[in-house]
C-alpha cells in the first residue's frame, strides 16, 4: 500500500476532468506534507485513471487530469 493511496482515491472520486490541489490540501487529504518522494509515487496514479500534471513548487500546487 502507498502512503498516498488515500489522495489517488480522492483524486479518483473527484468527478471533474482535470483539477488542482494546493501542497496544503493535499496534507490533508494524505495525512503526510508532500515531498522529494511524491515524484516517484505520482505513477500509481495511473492505475487509477488519471495522471499528475503540472506540480508548480513557487505556487506549491499541483495539477490532476483524468486519462481518456
Amino acid at each position: 500500500m502507498s502512503k498516498y493511496n488515500t489522495l489517488w482515491e480522492y483524486v479518483q472520486k473527484n468527478g471533474k476532468e482535470s483539477f488542482q490541489l494546493t501542497f496544503e490540501e493535499i496534507q490533508e487529504i494524505a495525512g503526510i506534507p508532500i515531498d522529494h518522494s511524491f515524484l516517484k509515487y505520482k505513477k500509481e496514479l495511473t492505475e487509477y485513471g488519471w495522471q499528475v500534471g503540472k506540480i508548480s513548487m513557487k505556487e506549491q500546487t499541483v495539477c490532476f487530469h483524468k486519462v481518456d
